[in-house]
């Protein structure tokens, strides 16, 4: 999704997995996945739809400000 510009190490993935799953914002389950092995999957709940929208509109407030201040800095060089 991040053409790899973004790269979160499994030290850092599962404990925030297991964070968001502790805070019922998701659940896991175990299911085969297509060469019979078992995988963990994620699923986000109710409250964690809830949650990523307004934590999304909360990073579009924050995105918009910044450009906001940048689009300032930028002007009053020219």
């Amino acid at each position: 999704m991040s053409r790899e510009a973004l790269q979160v190490q499994q030290g850092s993935l599962y404990p925030a997995l297991h964070r968001l799953e502790y805070k019922k914002l998701l659940v896991a389950k175990w299911q085969p996945t297509e060469t019979g092995r078992e995988a963990k999957y994620y699923e986000l709940t109710a409250r964690g739809r809830a949650y990523l929208k307004d934590e999304t509109e909360n990073w579009k407030r924050l995105t918009d400000v910044v450009g906001l201040i940048l689009k300032g800095t930028v002007e009053g060089i020219s």
